[in-house]
């Protein structure tokens, strides 16, 4: 990695600046060579309700990690990337603390990016399963 994982981070996170990301609370707290990983605090804000982390959350999340690992491994300044394609499954209700989303390239084209993006509770126990199709428009 060119830049440092400290800074990668920084980055990350201040581009969730007056967006869904910082109203979600999101978080980026973790990079390694293949991965991207985010939290987000369960809490009122996002849940439905019943009192159970919200779905739509829960993508917003997902949705947000796979982007982001988009703009770190695709590195090219002249372009946008934007998620065409999202489909999540729900597994198991979360009613407090926080949820990870780990996204893991699986196809890295250079116009379109497949990510695996499991979502886990604090005990990574699997809470939902997204699959995320990202493209890169050039600016």
């Amino acid at each position: 990695m060119e830049q440092s994982k400290e800074a990668m981070l920084k980055a990350c996170n201040a581009m969730c600046k007056d967006t869904l990301m910082e109203t979600l609370a999101i978080e980026f707290v973790d990079i390694s060579e293949n991965t991207v990983t985010a939290r987000m605090p369960v809490t009122p804000r996002v849940h439905q309700p019943d009192g159970v982390l919200h779905g739509g959350a829960s993508v917003a999340l997902a949705e947000s990690v796979g982007s982001a690992a988009s703009v770190l491994f695709l590195k090219d300044e002249n372009v946008q990337i934007r998620g065409i394609e999202i489909a999540a499954n729900h597994v198991k209700s979360v009613k407090e603390g926080y949820v990870y989303a780990t996204a893991t390239i699986l196809h890295k084209g250079r116009t379109t990016q497949l990510w695996h993006i499991p979502i886990t509770n604090i005990n990574k126990e699997l809470v939902s399963l997204v699959k995320l199709t990202t493209i890169c428009l050039r600016k």
